[in-house]
């Protein structure tokens, strides 16, 4: 098990670096994460590489027996190399060049800069591919992060029309898919085609579906080319990976596509930033976690683990003791099993000057050192548990051309996939139930209950997989505006909606509103509780054909359509959602579904999350206490922010 912290020696007096790693060893630590910033130090001037700083820093790890993870410092390029060839900087829509100053300004379609990346990428990795002490290699840092997966600048524009010419072959193929005749829009030559900045009303759907597309093309194709280039100069002792960045639903590139040639996915863990007056909703972070966990279906590392507070000109929450110690616990029963806390000491000049550390500025040993130290401490004695298999009956389903979709035309001013998704994600987190979130292309035959939250684009080949998993007693669970799109972004036609997932829902839907003020839903069975709530964002009126109504809405002009219904389909059943549910009604429907599954959950007091892993046929529950309130779990105190692992409850 790798448990340490990321380091940067070169911020600092060398002088320092003996007593740091003192400390970072007594602190329980045995690996450090450097370089991914430093692409001048290695090189101050084109040509002229110069690695013996870092000789330095990893003479002094080998004699403590710490392992290193080594970033490639491409996320970071010298100012020489902006000032020799200004057109490797990214540009805003407006126009604006993104000037050297901060970071990740570089354009992913130029070929200036990926040349000077690989070069520096394969002479790091070349210099230290016989280095045992390093273990794996971070490719860039936090791809996509901060609006640097965007770029409106002139080799974008060629290469998207490049990218264009590829798919459709001839440009009668892409007027037909688009609708050009609409608007007048249609095009004689690929050419002709713009980059999609801002215009009177707004571009194509079709069109900038396909600019997100190769949005997200021209990301991975520099990931990948960078990690071809350390794979061919790495030891065959050394591992390759990237850092996931938070806010992956709101990027503009495909992140399984980005790790698929990654050994292992590693993310950065931030329940908390600058600006925020309260960490983020604990389903969240484990929604995170599961995202993470699901890319590669499988374990996962945390290389930057959240300690002090965070803000570059904003400061957030400070976490409370023994809360930061609580959200590694939660990252450690979601699948984290190698963890980096970030960072060892904050720095004192430069942008993230209040970023804190596990050491503050004023470089003293203190209350964020011992709750590292203890978890240090405490984990290792679980690594076999940690490390065991985990292998949920529920799945949470998501699709980035369908999160694009939206993006481009959300038909609420208010809504926001991450958290349709959290919708239907919060109910069977809440009974502490074990999720994968994963891409809508993967296999659904381990899974007893899948979730699909406003799935607007859907073929046919999909509908018949929700088929064959619902006909073999797979429980299905639709939200909202589903099935009304095509893979090109155009609503189906002539097909009722919601199109070819019709006849297995058991309704029909002919018309819809988008909600500006909540409206009341009503139980219309004796058994459902609760007996009414409410909905908002979006509303489906739904009409049933086989499908048995669970919930009306209160509405005198649409009393006779349904909001929530259910439908017998093979051995299984298909929940159709049409609207924003409320919280209550939903857990409702999770816990009944779970319960008919025969699927372990475990109600326990708002803000108490108990995760289950098994290992050689024993349970193990991970608790952690999310509130600043004691917690009871079955008659035991879970004190404040409290996080610990049991062996029975």
């Amino acid at each position: 098990m790798f448990l340490g912290v990321d380091y940067y020696p070169e911020h600092w007096p060398i002088e320092m670096m003996d007593e740091d790693f003192k400390r970072i060893k007594e602190m329980g630590a045995n690996i450090i994460r450097i370089g991914e910033f430093a692409w001048h130090l290695m090189e101050k001037e084109e040509g002229k590489f110069d690695f013996s700083f870092f000789d330095k820093v990893i003479e002094k790890a080998k004699q403590l027996d710490m392992k290193i993870m080594f970033g490639t410092p491409t996320a970071t390029f010298p100012a020489w190399l902006a000032k020799k060839h200004p057109s490797i900087l990214s540009e805003n829509e407006d126009g604006t060049v993104r000037v050297f100053g901060g970071r990740r300004q570089y354009c992913f379609n130029s070929a200036t800069y990926r040349q000077y990346a690989g070069t520096i990428s394969s002479k790091l990795v070349e210099h230290y591919h016989k280095e045992e002490t390093i273990i794996a290699w971070q490719i860039d840092n936090e791809f996509g992060h901060e609006g640097s997966d965007m770029c409106h600048c002139s080799q974008c524009h060629e290469r998207f029309q490049e990218f264009l010419s590829q798919k459709y072959k001839n440009i009668d193929a892409l007027n037909k898919t688009y609708g050009t005749i609409f608007w007048g829009q249609t095009y004689n030559d690929f050419q002709e085609i713009p980059v999609p900045k801002k215009t009177i009303t707004q571009h194509n759907p079709s069109l900038l579906l396909d600019w997100a597309r190769f949005r997200s093309f021209s990301l991975n194709s520099f990931a990948k080319e960078m990690t071809n280039i350390v794979r061919a100069h790495k030891g065959s002792h050394q591992q390759v990976t990237t850092n996931v960045s938070g806010g992956f639903l709101s990027k503009w590139f495909d992140h399984e596509d980005n790790v698929e040639d990654m050994d292992f996915v590693s993310y950065d863990n931030y329940p908390v930033w600058g600006g925020l007056e309260k960490p983020v909703h604990p389903a969240e972070t484990a929604m995170n976690l599961d995202f993470n966990r699901g890319l590669k279906n499988q374990h996962f590392w945390i290389v930057e683990e959240i300690m002090g507070m965070q803000g570059h000109n904003v400061i957030g929450y400070l976490p409370r003791p023994g809360e930061a110690k609580m959200w590694s616990y939660q990252a450690f029963a979601h699948g984290c099993t190698n963890m980096l806390y970030f960072r060892w000491r904050g720095m004192n000049k430069g942008a993230e000057q209040f970023c804190y550390g596990i050491i503050d500025h004023d470089n003293s040993t203190g209350r964020k050192y011992l709750e590292v130290q203890q978890v240090f401490s405490e984990i290792r004695s679980h690594e076999k548990m940690v490390q065991s298999s985990i292998q949920p009956k529920v799945a949470i389903l998501y699709n980035y051309d369908n999160i694009w979709s939206w993006r481009f035309q959300p038909q609420n001013k208010d809504f926001d996939f991450k958290e349709e998704l959290l919708r239907l994600y919060k109910p069977f987190y809440t009974y502490n139930v074990q999720i994968d979130v994963i891409p809508v292309t993967r296999d659904l035959s381990s899974y007893d209950i899948v979730l699909v939250p406003c799935l607007q684009m859907i073929e046919k080949d999909l509908a018949i997989r929700f088929e064959i998993f619902a006909k073999k007693g797979g429980t299905l669970i639709f939200s909202f505006r589903t099935g009304i799109k095509d893979k090109s972004n155009n609503i189906h036609f002539p097909l009722t909606l919601p199109g070819y997932v019709k006849e297995l829902a058991g309704i029909e839907i002919h018309d819809s509103e988008s909600l500006y003020k909540p409206v009341m839903i009503k139980s219309m069975k004796e058994d459902l509780i609760p007996k009414d709530g409410h909905a908002n964002i979006w509303r489906d009126l739904v009409v049933p054909t086989t499908a048995e109504v669970l919930y009306r809405y209160v509405d005198e002009m649409f009393e006779q359509t349904a909001a929530i219904t259910r439908n017998l389909y093979g051995q299984g059943s298909v929940y159709y959602v049409g609207c924003g549910a409320d919280e209550a009604i939903l857990n409702s429907l999770a816990g009944d579904i779970l319960k008919n599954k025969g699927i372990w959950h475990l109600s326990t007091e708002q803000g108490l999350e108990v995760y289950r892993r098994s290992d050689e046929g024993k349970n193990y529950y991970f608790v952690m206490n999310h509130t600043c309130e004691v917690k009871q779990l079955n008659g035991t105190v879970i004190k404040p922010f409290e996080s610990k692992i049991i062996n029975e409850i």
